[in-house]
């Protein structure tokens, strides 16, 4: 539901940038006029693509690139996409995560990078190892969350308006223009590639419904995935079954910055790419790996935001790096110069920002709780409703709801039963009320834990409570000798 909520929200800007395929003798000023109506005619850096394009696509040309190795690599945060309102996406999404959502319990080191977010976006004082800290501490937030789950959460991001704009949510917060380019190389036969720094599942989340970008073609920052009754079995000693899905683990794999996205390219697509765009310095090695040993022609594209009008660009910071960009051998776009609109004519830029009110709060780090003595040994049980506290009528069907609560035990314990059960009760008027309830017995755990698997449980089965008993026992894992 969420996914399509965001989809519904990108038909307006995806029917507004249909473009059309260029038939061969079209005169230049048609072709931008149709491709590219949101650029500039005159942009230096639109005319070099196009100049690009016709060359390395016409067979008589002796640069003529076959379609198969028409590779075209794009960053996504400040290429295809704006980063500054007031800061990147991820970094909101992990500052909400931490701070806001009732879900987890974040520790003190969890909090700190979460609190360092909030406050140091809008003047951007973030410490120099933010992007690693980031890396870590975003592996962790999200642990034990399915594929599906960690979509869901993206999503609920994604269609919240953005803060510093007026007319736009984060869903829509595409660049026009840029998204011109990207179909313009499609109807060349170019296959076109995200790669980020930022986590490759909220880019594949972010970008569907708004690019035609298959997931096989999203390269990002990597975490380690597990099927959740692996638990500590090497994945080549584990069979996955069918009461299996594939979540989240807290192991960073790789933050795809800098060299990191050249390996991530020879290794994930296995072609060196002929056209490069990017940002930043994150992008330098990648465009250098485009258009330095390079069989066929190649060019890299570095984007600059020195539009300080329409966005929060910064002229005088960009002015520099322009020449710097230039002098590396890439073609410069500049937003200010080069775009007729960045993010559409009814998204308008307010200069206020609510970022620190949206996300104060007064969390303590949650504490350790000691360890129980050897001998006590406790099974927990809760008693699981499934009809929603306000209309009482059924939250999910009674295969869904198993299948939820699987997935929420998975998260959290090794090991659980759950048994079917039959409630009811009395109402105030005298009526008598069913629902279809879900009994959980689980041991070998902590009270701590059993709350926070029972927080998630209480939001996803939209319940006022669970039932929660804590029955001292005796337990044995008998075999047969």
């Amino acid at each position: 539901m969420l996914l399509m909520m965001k989809k519904i929200l990108s038909v307006i800007l995806v029917c507004f940038l249909v473009s059309f395929v260029i038939p061969a003798g079209t005169p230049r000023a048609a072709a931008e006029e149709s491709a590219f109506p949101e650029w500039n005619e005159t942009a230096p850096a639109l005319n070099a693509l196009l100049d690009y394009v016709e060359d390395v696509t016409d067979e008589g040309s002796p640069d003529y690139i076959p379609p198969e190795d028409r590779i075209a690599v794009f960053d996504m945060d400040g290429t295809l996409m704006g980063e500054l309102y007031p800061t990147y996406l991820e970094y909101y999404m992990l500052a909400w995560r931490i701070l806001k959502d009732p879900t987890i319990k974040p520790d003190a080191e969890m909090l700190a990078v979460g609190r360092a977010l909030r406050d140091c976006a809008l003047d951007n004082s973030f410490p120099s190892d933010m992007p690693m800290q980031h890396a870590v501490q975003a592996a962790r937030a999200y642990a034990g969350m399915t594929l599906r789950e960690f979509a869901d959460f993206v999503t609920r991001i994604l269609v919240r308006d953005v803060d510093g704009f007026e007319g736009m949510t984060y869903a829509t917060s595409f660049y026009l223009p840029m998204v011109e380019v990207v179909e313009y190389l499609q109807d060349n036969d170019f296959k076109c590639y995200v790669v980020s720094g930022s986590d490759r599942f909220i880019c594949r989340t972010f970008i569907e419904g708004m690019l035609d970008i298959p997931y096989e073609n999203i390269i990002g920052m990597d975490v380690q995935l597990e099927a959740t009754g692996q638990g500590d079995t090497d994945a080549l000693d584990y069979v996955f079954s069918a009461a299996d899905n594939v979540v989240r683990t807290d192991h960073l794999l790789i933050k795809n910055l800098k060299t990191n996205k050249v390996l991530q390219i020879a290794q994930e697509i296995g072609r060196q790419p002929v056209l490069s765009f990017g940002n930043s310095s994150g992008d330098v090695s990648m465009h250098n790996y485009t258009i330095h040993n390079n069989v066929y022609k190649s060019a890299a594209f570095m984007l600059v935001a020195d539009d300080d009008v329409r966005d929060y660009g910064n002229p005088a910071k960009t002015e520099p790096l322009k020449e710097k960009w230039e002098a590396s051998g890439y073609h410069v776009i500049s937003m200010a110069n080069d775009w007729k609109t960045i993010y559409g004519e009814d998204v308008v830029k307010t200069g206020v920002f609510h970022w620190a009110e949206e996300l104060a709060e007064d969390r303590v780090p949650a504490e350790p709780q000691p360890a129980q003595a050897d001998e006590e040994d406790i099974q927990y049980v809760m008693y699981l409703g499934t009809n929603d506290k306000d209309t009482n009528a059924p939250v999910f069907t009674q295969a869904e709801a198993m299948n939820r609560a699987r997935e929420i035990l998975n998260r959290h314990f090794g090991g659980y039963t759950i048994q079917e059960a039959d409630g009811g009760w009395i109402g105030d008027d005298g009526t008598e009320y069913r629902e279809y309830t879900l009994v959980l017995l689980i041991s070998d755990t902590t009270e701590e834990k059993v709350h926070a698997a029972a927080d998630e449980l209480i939001e996803t089965f939209r319940q006022s409570s669970v039932l929660i008993q804590a029955n001292p026992t005796k337990t044995e894992f008998y075999s047969a000798k």
